[in-house]
């Protein structure tokens, strides 16, 4: 068995690359500093112990030592934001915006939003994080909050997700400035100005932050791993990963927890089992913004999850019409998926309320969709036969509401992803956008929704009777919550 080696990219975040500070030859340990930033950026550190091999203007690829220590090289910091500074701790939904960056404002009493909506199918390490490390969760975002000068902290989840709610609520009380607003089940629901809209009421325009609504949106493992920085001192080199798809092990999501940057897309492969025969494509990131990439790929702070898709179908040659939407992917993303069903690009066209915000598609209103029409009308003007989108799902239901009247066939990014792992393919809006909020006691406390017997139990004592005199005789109404009403005459 040869060396392993972890490439580990100077880029995993907005902003240039990373300069080294090491060099070839050098001897790291797990946590030693590889490289900073000039400029917007964050350090980038080892996550093996080993030596550093070779430099490129990509990455520092370090060959890692046979014998690996649980240790680390500690941090140094005076407060809590040259602390996060130091550990190079970036938003680890994605983005990978600078966190000290980011948490350097003054809120003057506004909010900590914790994007905690696990916003894309399939991705379930957020809620795994939840269930096993909630309380250093709660306290990093408690540190958000101190450092901002925020006087409340709400977790936006899906209401779906009804055990790691309770484990959330199970704290309250340690954390009473923190508590939770529930998001439905659609996407994007963790796109930030969709969080901002939906906790607080204030739909911000494309080019506006959430400073602007006197809040700081931060994933929820970002504020795990801002605990890690301030209690433990410990640099930023770990990543929760989902993996799923067509594996040998089945097509449930596996989680993998603390797995080294630098790890490649095909050792995490090997590790939930191996690809069962032949593949479409892998898919690093969810369904809708991931983007295809090689077993040698290596993961960042930014990865989320890794998808292994069935192979492709054969379109033959249809003439493609693409619909590109803030939401989904970019054009480069859709033209290789057109490439991949054999189908030919024949109009490109973006959503009515996609905005370009500095070279990147911004929605208007993320999950919320006027209607596609006159799109879906300008492909069939120009010959399409078929088009792919990669729409929310307001924005999927919209094109459904024209496209199979114009005998157009509808094709959505994440077709082949879904249907590898048996879910239903994204066209119709099914799910409500609007979701009940959590019950308060008397003391201004959320508490859980009560259990579907709970809640047969509470109908049954919620009974209410009316009486009146009639000429002929008593008239009597007896109600009961749920049930049929019951009329007497005596």
């Amino acid at each position: 068995m040869g060396k392993v080696v972890k490439t580990i990219l100077l880029k995993q975040h907005i902003g240039a690359p990373a300069t080294p500070v090491v060099k070839v030859g050098d001897s790291v340990k797990r946590g030693t500093l590889l490289a900073a930033p000039e400029k917007l950026g964050a350090n980038v550190h080892s996550s093996v112990d080993g030596v550093v091999k070779e430099i490129t203007e990509e990455a520092v690829i370090v060959e890692a030592s046979e014998n690996q220590s649980d240790d680390y090289v500690k941090i140094e910091g005076e407060n809590t934001l040259d602390l996060i500074k130091a550990a190079g701790i970036v938003g680890m939904g994605g983005a990978g915006f600078p966190t000290a960056v980011k948490l350097n404002i003054d809120l003057k009493g506004g909010y900590i939003l914790v994007n905690a909506a696990e916003c894309e199918p399939l991705l379930e390490h957020n809620m795994k994080q939840i269930m096993e490390q909630p309380e250093k969760t709660l306290r990093g975002i408690d540190y958000c909050m101190k450092v901002t000068n925020a006087a409340k902290g709400v977790i936006a989840i899906k209401k779906k997700h009804e055990e790691e709610i309770k484990v959330l609520l199970s704290l309250q009380e340690k954390f009473p400035n923190i508590s939770i607003h529930l998001l439905p089940d659609i996407y994007p629901m963790g796109e930030e100005r969709a969080v901002v809209r939906e906790v607080l009421g204030k739909l911000l325009p494309p080019t506006s932050l959430p400073s602007e609504a006197d809040s700081v949106v931060i994933n929820v493992e970002t504020c795990l791993r801002i605990a890690e920085a301030v209690e433990d001192k410990k640099p930023s080199f770990l990543k929760n990963i989902s993996i799923g798809g067509k594996l040998k092990k089945g097509t449930k999501t596996q989680v993998f927890m603390d797995v080294p940057i630098g790890t490649t897309v095909g050792e995490l492969i090997e590790m939930a089992g191996g690809i069962d025969g032949e593949y479409g494509e892998i898919v690093l990131g969810g369904p809708f913004t991931g983007k295809a990439v090689e077993l040698s790929t290596p993961i960042t702070k930014t990865s989320g999850g890794i998808l292994v898709t069935e192979p492709f179908k054969d379109l033959k040659g249809a003439k493609m019409g693409i619909l590109l939407c803030a939401c989904g992917g970019n054009l480069e993303r859709m033209e290789d998926l057109c490439k991949k069903y054999n189908a030919v690009v024949t109009d490109v066209q973006a959503c009515k309320q996609a905005e370009d915000v500095r070279g990147t598609l911004k929605c208007q209103n993320p999950g919320n969709c006027p209607g596609q029409a006159q799109k879906i009308l300008h492909f069939k003007n120009a010959g399409c036969t078929d088009v792919i989108i990669g729409n929310c799902s307001d924005c999927t239901n919209t094109v459904m509401g024209s496209a199979p009247k114009m005998n157009l066939n509808v094709h959505h990014q994440t077709d082949h992803i879904f249907e590898t792992v048996g879910m239903e393919p994204m066209r119709y809006l099914t799910k409500s956008k609007v979701v009940e909020q959590l019950p308060v006691d008397d003391k201004g406390r959320q508490l859980p929704f009560p259990k579907e017997e709970e809640k047969k139990e509470q109908a049954a004592e919620q009974e209410f009777s009316f009486s009146t005199m009639l000429d002929d005789g008593l008239f009597h109404i007896h109600v009961e919550e749920g049930q049929d009403i019951h009329i007497e005459f005596s």
